[in-house]
C-alpha cells in the first residue's frame, strides 16, 4: 500500500475577516514536507479558521494559502491534497466500518473492489484488522476515532487537517489515541496540521507547534521550546503550569536578571526584550521549586492535590503561595513546614504582557 507523499502547507500574509471582525491577523507560516505541527490556542483565537481555509472551507480576505508550492486560489475544498477530520468524526452510522473508509473513493469513481481492497488495508494501518463489517455504533471511541483517521487517509491526502479529533474521549483514551496518531502519522508520511486547546495534546504529539491568541501567532517553535523558552507572558501563562509573580527589573547580569516582589528578590533568567526598571512577571514551574532541609526559603503547607505518581502541594510562606510539584509517595502532609528553593536557572522574567484567560470552552 503506497500513501501520497506529505506536502508544506505555506501560509503568506493570511487573513481572516467577517464583516468588521478581523478572525485571523496578517499570519505567515511553513508547515513543512511530513511533519506534525499542531496550532494551541484557547477558544475563539482563530486556529479552526486557518484550518478551514487551508482545506478551501473558507476563502482568505488577504493573502494566499501555498501547498507543495502550489497557489489554492480558487480551488475549492474537493479538488485540493487535503482530507479533514472535525470533531464529530461525521462516520455513517448505517454503513459498515469498511464501506464508511471507502465511502470517499466511491464518490470518485473507484471500482468496489479496488476500493474495498484499499479500505482493508486503511484499517490494518490502524490496527483495525478484522473490524470491517462492524458499524460504527459497535466501536469504541478510539476505534472510531481510527475510522475516521482511515477513511481520511483513502484519498490520499497530502496534508491531513484535524480539527479537536479528540475532544469527546476520556482522559486516559485521549492520551492513548495520541500515541496512536503520532504513529499513524510516521507511518504514513502525511502532513498532519492539528487544531487543540489541549496543550498536552500539542506537547505530546507535535514535531513543531505554534501558539495563537486573539487571531495572531504568539510563538512557532518545538514542544521543547515553547515550554521551556516562552517567547511572552502569553505563552508561558497559556503553556504548562507556573507560578506567576509580578515582579520590577532592578539588575541585568547577561542572561539573567535580579527582580523585587512579593517574594522578596530573586534572580531568575531575563527574557527577550527584559530592561532594567521594567515591570515584570517571575514565572517558576511548580517542578522547579525544590524542597529541601538547605532551602533558603520556608512556609507551611495548605494544601495537598494527588495526581498519581505526582503530587501538587500549595506554600504559604507568609507573603505568598507557592504552587510546588512532590512526588506522589511523599510523606508530607498540610500543616507541615517546609524549606525549599526557587531555582533561578529555571525562573523566567518576561516583560509584563497580556496573560492567558481560562482555556475552557469549544474550538475557535
Amino acid at each position: 500500500m503506497t500513501l501520497a507523499r506529505g506536502q508544506s502547507v505555506s501560509l503568506e500574509h493570511l487573513s481572516v475577516k467577517f464583516g468588521d471582525f478581523t478572525a485571523v491577523h496578517p499570519t505567515s507560516l511553513t508547515v513543512e514536507d511530513g511533519e506534525f505541527f499542531s496550532i494551541l490556542g484557547p477558544s475563539g483565537c482563530g486556529k479552526t479558521t486557518i484550518l478551514k481555509t487551508i482545506s478551501g472551507f473558507l476563502e482568505p480576505s488577504g493573502g494566499r494559502v501555498l501547498i507543495g508550492g502550489k497557489n489554492m486560489a480558487g480551488l475549492r475544498a474537493n479538488r485540493r491534497p487535503t482530507a479533514m477530520i472535525f470533531q464529530s468524526l461525521a462516520l455513517f452510522p448505517l454503513m459498515n466500518v469498511r464501506d464508511n473508509v471507502a465511502f470517499g473513493l466511491e464518490a470518485r469513481g473507484v471500482g468496489r473492489a479496488a476500493r474495498l481492497k484499499r479500505a482493508d488495508e486503511l484499517l490494518e494501518l490502524v490496527a483495525l484488522t478484522g473490524q470491517g463489517d462492524k458499524r460504527p455504533g459497535e466501536l469504541s471511541g478510539g476505534q472510531r476515532q481510527r475510522v475516521a483517521i482511515a477513511r481520511a487517509l483513502a484519498v490520499d491526502p497530502e496534508v491531513l487537517l484535524l480539527d479537536e479529533p479528540l475532544s469527546a474521549l476520556d482522559l486516559k483514551l485521549r492520551q492513548h489515541m495520541r500515541a496512536e496518531l503520532r504513529s499513524i502519522q510516521q507511518k504514513t508520511g502525511v502532513t498532519f496540521i492539528y487544531i487543540t486547546h489541549d496543550q498536552g495534546e500539542a506537547l505530546a504529539m507535535s514535531d513543531r507547534m505554534a501558539v495563537m491568541n486573539e487571531g495572531r501567532i504568539q510563538q512557532i517553535a518545538t514542544p521543547r521550546e515553547v515550554y521551556h523558552q516562552p517567547q511572552n507572558a502569553f505563552v508561558a501563562s497559556f503553556v504548562g503550569a507556573s507560578n506567576i509573580l509580578p515582579a520590577r527589573v532592578v539588575q541585568r547580569d547577561g542572561p539573567m536578571a535580579e527582580l523585587t516582589g512579593p517574594f522578596g528578590s530573586l534572580r531568575a533568567r531575563a527574557g527577550t526584550g527584559l530592561e532594567i526598571g521594567q515591570d515584570a512577571y517571575l514565572f517558576v514551574r511548580p517542578e522547579q521549586i525544590l524542597i529541601t532541609d538547605m532551602g533558603e526559603r520556608a512556609g507551611r503547607v495548605e494544601n495537598i492535590s494527588m495526581e498519581g505518581a505526582q503530587a501538587q502541594m500549595t506554600i504559604n510562606d507568609g507573603a505568598i503561595s507557592w504552587h510546588a510539584e512532590i512526588p506522589g509517595r511523599s510523606v508530607l502532609s498540610v500543616g507541615h513546614h517546609v524549606r525549599f528553593v526557587v531555582d533561578a536557572e529555571h525562573a523566567l522574567a518576561l516583560p509584563r504582557s497580556e496573560l492567558a484567560a481560562s482555556i475552557d470552552g469549544d474550538a475557535a
